[in-house]
């Protein structure tokens, strides 16, 4: 697993590169500290993962991201940042990132990376319990004008409150052939690439 990495705090960078080539998987081809070099360096070494801090002078790392996913939609980044900011979080939620995690809890970096590269999204403990309260208000959910059946959203609805597969497929009393089949079709219908997005597509267009 290549593993990019960005940081404007060179030590940081540093440290990051250390630890994770202390593992018998993990390669960093190089360090970048901004967001320019983000993309520079991404287009020359493709990563299979961009691990990225956020604030960093001139362009920041949501702006570098945002770059990157245009020429490249199947890129992995994830985002390690001293922040749990709301704002944050919300844009590295609907530009697709495919996680965000905080310095803070550093044991979580590298089976982070892990689940990251082998296709799932994470983010940690804090920015998780912050989402429902950024995204979510009390207002009633509007399907009316979606081009899905009642069943594919009930099942967006179980997504965008955190429930996996399995705790879906035992609370519809389907199975979890059924509930990927759905999904798979949700995320068609919807043009989105992941439960993420579809979280996310939930609290700003039906339950904004």
């Amino acid at each position: 697993m290549n593993v990019l990495i960005v940081d404007d705090d060179r030590l940081v960078g540093i440290s990051l590169k250390t630890i994770l080539e202390a593992e018998p998987d993990i390669s960093v081809p190089a360090l970048g500290g901004s967001g320019i070099q983000a993309i520079a360096l991404y287009k020359e070494h493709r990563p299979d993962i961009l691990l990225m801090d956020i604030r960093m002078e001139g362009m920041n790392g949501l702006d570098a991201a945002t770059k990157i996913l245009d020429f490249d939609p199947l890129a992995k980044i994830l985002f390690l940042t001293t922040f749990a900011d709301d704002e944050y979080i919300i844009r590295a939620l609907r530009l697709g990132a495919k996680g965000y995690i905080l310095k803070q809890d550093f044991e979580s970096i590298v089976p982070a990376l892990h689940a990251v590269y082998g296709g799932q999204n994470v983010f940690g403990s804090e920015v998780v319990k912050k989402i429902p309260d950024i995204l979510s208000s009390p207002k009633e959910p509007d399907t009316e004008t979606l081009p899905l059946n009642e069943k594919e959203v009930e099942i967006m609805t179980l997504v965008a409150k955190g429930l996996n597969n399995k705790e879906i497929a035992a609370a519809l009393f389907l199975s979890e052939g059924t509930v990927r089949n759905y999904l798979s079709t949700t995320l068609e219908k919807l043009d989105l690439r992941d439960r993420t997005q579809l979280a996310v597509f939930y609290y700003t267009h039906v339950h904004p």
